[in-house]
């Protein structure tokens, strides 16, 4: 099994130095996250010792338990890629070390107010969302210069860049290359602020070329998620 696992992990990031490669950009420039979700912690501990040091996860209860599972193991990076209710906010920080899906400036001012005393600044990133359905998570495109100016202003967050999730009826390069104008917007406005977080499993290839920064990959590389009772 953990053959296994290293085998779909090396593959992966095989597949990802290729097309950095052929995007001609430095694999090295790349962090490919992996999602965790619904594994136990004892894969997060098997990956920690294949070097990997970037997870997420897209619940909070299971990010929770998770980091507290995983807290011993160095430099690991938990990187929260989901919906964040604002009542959930202390927890989602003390938990993770990045927020990727900030779309509002209440989540951004609940994370901001839950900072405890002489914590180090949260990394986060606005979520924009790529769809015309209002439930989908993000931004709308229209609301996105006004929630970066606000993130900007919160004392304890460092805004880095954007994220989104490309839509399931549009072409990946197309969605992505509308996302590069979005991080383009951003970086206008925040400078430093020059993360993109884009791609999954079946579209990372054509995020590498419109120069997405994080990967965020899952089964491809953590094997099915288990049965859920």
């Amino acid at each position: 099994m953990h053959d296994q696992l290293a085998e779909r992990l090396a593959e992966i990031d095989d597949r990802v130095a290729a097309a950095a490669r052929d995007a001609g950009r430095d694999p090295a420039g790349l962090t490919r996250i992996v999602v965790t979700k619904f594994h136990p912690a004892s894969l997060v501990e098997r990956l920690h010792a294949l070097g990997v040091r970037d997870v997420g996860e897209n619940r909070q209860q299971e990010l929770t338990a998770k980091a507290a599972d995983t807290a011993r193991l160095d430099d690991l990076r938990w990187h929260f890629i989901g919906q964040a209710q604002t009542n959930k906010a202390r927890a989602v920080r003390s938990a993770a070390s990045v927020v990727h899906t900030v779309d509002r400036t209440r989540l951004a001012d609940a994370l901001d107010r839950a900072a405890a005393p002489d914590e180090p600044a949260l990394d986060v990133l606005v979520q924009v969302n790529m769809t015309d359905d209002p439930d989908r998570g993000g931004a709308a495109p229209d609301e996105l210069d006004a929630l970066v100016e606000h993130v900007s202003g919160c004392a304890t967050l460092r805004l880095r860049g954007i994220m989104a999730v490309a839509p399931l009826d549009e072409e990946p390069a197309r969605a992505f290359a509308r996302l590069r104008r979005y991080a383009e917007r951003v970086r206008a406005i925040a400078p430093e602020a020059r993360w993109i977080s884009a791609g999954m499993t079946g579209d990372f290839v054509e995020a590498v070329h419109a120069g997405a920064t994080h990967l965020r990959i899952g089964s491809a590389i953590t094997g099915p998620r288990p049965e859920r009772g």
